[in-house]
């Protein structure tokens, strides 16, 4: 590991630990540096073709996930389960956890890019599976830490009758009452405690204010206004969204 500095060294092991994997016997390091590496640090060492390798194996591990703990489900609602367990809004949730952000080599501009925050946690993600699937040519460095994280979300996403497309459930329950679309209205945040969401966002239909959500973007702080109207106003009149 000569071409890294001890300080580099120290923080890829606790990447490592903090993943759960005790053991760093036979780490490729450089390619876990390069896992951790955005394009705007390196424009020729970064993590790009790692995310494409992590992109295959988040795929195949979440089929494996629902298989084994779904066996009598339909194939189509495989389909629509793991779509949202691979999904950049997922994997960057799976990021934060790890608090991946820590570890990533990147350029202080990417790093306040609040709006583009889960696109390039979503690809260090990925680019992590990716390496630390080439290290072994095996999951064994990657189940024993992924698959919790999978099986407890995949169960989350099976109890959510919106399967987390809040702002698809609340249109179409509009459409079917009042014929109607829900109207959104956003401004910027200024003051929030918590400096990423940036946006407040509120749905409206029929003159009535059904939820309000704040988010680092104005999709996502619609989508968390759509949430809210969900759950207060759709989910406790049993209504079954036709995803």
């Amino acid at each position: 590991m000569s071409f890294l500095d001890i300080r580099r060294e120290k923080q890829l092991k606790n990447c490592i630990q903090k993943l759960g994997l005790s053991s760093v016997e036979n780490v490729d390091w450089e390619i876990l540096n390069l896992a951790l590496t955005h394009p705007t640090f390196s424009q020729k060492d970064n993590y790009q073709q790692l995310e494409f390798v992590g992109d295959s194996v988040i795929r195949l591990v979440a089929a494996e996930i629902l298989l084994e703990n779904y066996p009598n489900e339909l194939v189509g609602e495989f389909a629509a389960i793991r779509s949202i367990l691979v999904s950049d809004n997922t994997l960057a949730e799976f990021a934060e956890v790890y608090g991946l952000e820590r570890y990533l080599l990147m350029a202080e501009s990417v790093a306040k890019d609040k709006i583009g925050r889960v696109s390039w946690l979503a690809d260090t993600f990925e680019a992590l599976l990716g390496a630390l699937y080439l290290n072994r040519q095996n999951m064994s460095l990657i189940r024993p830490w992924l698959d919790p994280l999978l099986i407890t979300k995949a169960a989350e996403i099976r109890a959510d009758p919106a399967r987390q497309n809040y702002k698809d459930a609340l249109q179409e329950w509009s459409q079917s009452q009042y014929k109607l679309l829900p109207k959104y209205q956003v401004v910027q945040h200024q003051g929030s405690e918590n400096h990423h969401q940036r946006f407040f966002a509120e749905v409206w239909v029929k003159n009535n204010n059904l939820g309000s959500g704040y988010g680092c973007s104005k999709k996502v702080a619609e989508q968390a206004a759509a949430k809210n109207a969900f759950f207060s106003y759709i989910h406790k009149g049993n209504y079954k969204y036709k995803h």
